[in-house]
């Protein structure tokens, strides 16, 4: 789940260096937090203020914006100086430059008032900087005050992902419309998703697939009215006439740190290379098996020397 909390809001991209060049920031990853200060243990100077959520006004929301153009310079000051213009603040910044790539990414978050930089307002200002720089890609969100993106998820046999992603949604830390769960797999009516699915009165739809028939008409026919699709540890692969036919974002949620070990049993491959850390990837579904750009990824430990039980347990979690 916590892989995509950030997709929620806007398109996200990775971070690297970029230099001073941009505008003056010379930053890989601009984190800005701000709380009282505490001198009790040491002084006022070394220590870093930490942005405390609840001493925001009541009058501040949080915006998100994404922006990928060709890359110049002044990119970063001119995103900067629109936010700052209207009142608004920077709380982190992230740019991403591929190598030898002459690409810019940038994803900003800022709180701004409403009442002073209203929300028709920013999709112009925004534009005209899309226009200054031909952007390729420039989105804004507010979530406080944009609808609630509308998602599908598709699952296979195994629980965990979907499970993950349901109790998140119910916490408030995934803010979508799950219209509904589609999975190649039937499950018992008494069974613990049956019952949460129901209890939150979203659909449950079995489209059980054969080696010659992925179902995926009767999936886009389920699946029109949506923003984006979400794969958690849907086991088929979807092809590029899907992806076509659907035509807006799909996320996969792969168990190993792409590009490494893709495809099936990714852990069980970077278990057998002996690798020192394991996790998992959101990123976007491309044509290419595990190809598409990468959205977040988290990671863990794997000792290569760990006792039977606990070996046991993490491949039979991997299992379909």
């Amino acid at each position: 789940m916590r892989l995509l909390t950030r997709f929620c809001s806007s398109f996200p991209q990775q971070t690297t260096s970029v230099g001073a060049r941009r505008g003056g920031i010379n930053t890989h990853n601009t984190n800005r937090h701000y709380n009282s200060l505490n001198a009790s243990s040491s002084s006022a100077a070394d220590q870093v203020p930490v942005l405390d959520p609840s001493s925001l006004s009541p009058s501040l929301t949080r915006g998100i914006h994404v922006f990928n153009c060709p890359d110049e310079v002044g990119i970063v000051a001119k995103l900067s100086e629109c936010i700052a213009s209207k009142g608004g603040n920077i709380l982190a910044a992230e740019i991403f430059v591929p190598h030898k790539k002459q690409t810019f990414y940038q994803r900003s978050e800022f709180i701004f008032n409403p009442a002073n930089w209203p929300r028709a307002q920013m999709d112009e200002d925004f534009l005209k900087i899309s226009t200054r720089f031909k952007a390729v890609r420039s989105v804004v969100r507010v979530p406080d005050l944009d609808p609630i993106h509308k998602i599908v998820v598709l699952a296979s046999k195994q629980d965990h992902c979907l499970v993950d992603l349901l109790h998140g949604w119910q916490d408030g830390k995934l803010p979508v419309d799950i219209k509904c769960v589609i999975s190649n797999h039937e499950r018992g009516p008494n069974t613990h998703i049956m019952r949460f699915l129901e209890r939150h009165g979203i659909p449950y739809h079995h489209l059980g697939t054969t080696k010659d028939d992925k179902r995926e008409e009767g999936i886009l026919n389920l699946v029109q009215d949506t923003d984006f699709l979400v794969l958690a540890r849907y086991m088929q692969v979807l092809s590029a006439n899907f992806l076509k036919a659907y035509g807006k974002d799909v996320i996969n949620i792969h168990h190993g740190l792409l590009p490494s070990f893709k495809g099936g049993n990714p852990s069980k491959q970077a278990f057998e290379a002996g690798v020192k850390l394991i996790g998992a990837t959101a990123h976007f579904v491309t044509k290419e098996l595990d190809e598409g750009p990468i959205i977040e990824q988290m990671r863990t430990l794997c000792h290569k020397h760990a006792c039977g039980t606990e070996i046991s347990i993490f491949f039979t979690c991997q299992q379909q």
